[in-house]
């Protein structure tokens, strides 16, 4: 199977609506919705929970294998940088909170997307394959 400009984006539409689904700056997100009715839960927000959860442990977990720990921390330190260079450059201002998390917010969906494509990209480059260990009974 190979890795597409169209795989790519999707994957990354999908991170990118999983952060802001569970939480954006907005006041429409998950966090806000439960937090607005602490007092009673309904089944509404349950079943969301669940989904969101279930969408947020095949991300990480496929970034995890993937990138490992040392490759999240390469790729986080990268994306941080490119977030001081955009603070350095003047396009994005410390003392505007929110821009400040919408931006951290689409570095987050990118780090996702760079975890969900990874051995793709290393299969593509190497010619070699990142399989899951299997125990042998």
């Amino acid at each position: 199977m190979t890795l597409t400009a169209t795989g790519a984006a999707l994957r990354f539409l999908f991170a990118l609506l999983l952060v802001m689904l569970t939480y954006n700056p907005s006041g429409t997100s998950y966090v806000h919705w439960v937090y607005q009715s602490l007092d009673m839960s309904s089944p509404y927000q349950i079943l969301s929970g669940i989904a969101l959860l279930i969408g947020w442990g095949i991300y990480l977990k496929a970034t995890m294998n993937s990138l490992g720990f040392i490759g999240i921390v390469a790729s986080g330190a990268l994306l941080g940088c490119l977030l001081w260079l955009l603070i350095y450059w003047g396009w994005l201002s410390m003392d505007n909170a929110t821009a400040m998390t919408w931006m951290i917010e689409v570095l987050l969906a990118i780090l996702l997307t760079i975890g969900m494509c990874w051995s793709h990209i290393t299969r593509r480059l190497s010619g070699q394959l990142d399989v899951d260990e299997v125990p042998e009974d």
